[in-house]
């Protein structure tokens, strides 16, 4: 039997592919909100420092963190982080390029049972300058670290990865002559993307730039601020 045309409708259903993972970093962000913990969610390409700030940060006792680290296979980095005191909790992906929501929540309720929570909570994602832009964690802070070997010119290169970030920290920043690093320039990409964000260049031998770099996270913490970016 033919149908007419005129018959026949269409219902249009629309859903985030990552709304799972959106519920479950909402749940994630009553559980910050309830333990009065605040989460700095980082990001970068491998090898751009992360592991050797929170490193330097915790060597100088600059603050009470615990960590949830993210990486393909080992658990190398979690152990650099205990030789300081620092319980952090390892997730291996795999052959997974991000951390999700779920990780996280795992990851925390294992912190807790372990040593209870601490007041910061620093979450070292997966190295990659895409797949993590798309993956809310329910971070109050989302920052991007950008090295000074890898260029300058990363911002409009990777700029979902940039628009995320409440924050972009420049790393290794005692070596921008040798690599020729314009800080201009990354300033100047970012207002290409509408960000008008802080920007910190960081030297892990230098620690007043990592006490700068603390002073603004506890800063934040201070005003229970909250990332209003939409992953």
């Amino acid at each position: 039997m033919e149908v007419e045309k005129s018959a026949i409708k269409s219902v249009e259903v629309q859903q985030r592919i990552l709304s799972k993972n959106d519920k479950i970093a909402e749940q994630l962000r009553e559980i910050y909100r309830q333990e009065d913990m605040f989460v700095i969610n980082l990001m970068s390409s491998p090898g751009s420092g992360k592991t050797t700030l929170l490193e330097k940060i915790a060597a100088h006792c600059l603050l009470d963190f615990s960590v949830v680290e993210g990486d393909l296979q080992t658990n190398r980095d979690a152990e650099r982080l205990e030789k300081f005191g620092i319980k952090a909790h390892q997730i291996t992906t795999g052959d997974a390029c991000h951390l999700e929501a779920s990780m996280v929540m795992d990851a925390v309720e294992s912190l807790r049972e372990i040593q209870g929570l601490k007041e910061y909570l620093f979450i070292e994602n997966v190295g990659n300058l895409v797949c993590p832009a798309s993956y809310d964690l329910g971070a109050n802070l989302n920052i991007v670290l950008l090295s000074t070997p890898e260029g300058d010119d990363k911002v409009l290169k990777y700029p979902t990865m940039f628009l995320c970030a409440d924050a972009v920290v420049i790393s290794k920043f005692d070596l921008a002559e040798i690599f020729d690093f314009k800080i201009k320039r990354v300033q100047e990409d970012l207002a290409k993307l509408k960000k008008d964000i802080p920007l910190f260049a960081l030297s892990c031998s230098n620690v007043e730039s990592l006490g700068v770099f603390c002073e603004f996270v506890k800063e934040k913490k201070e005003q229970k601020y909250v990332s209003s970016h939409t992953f």
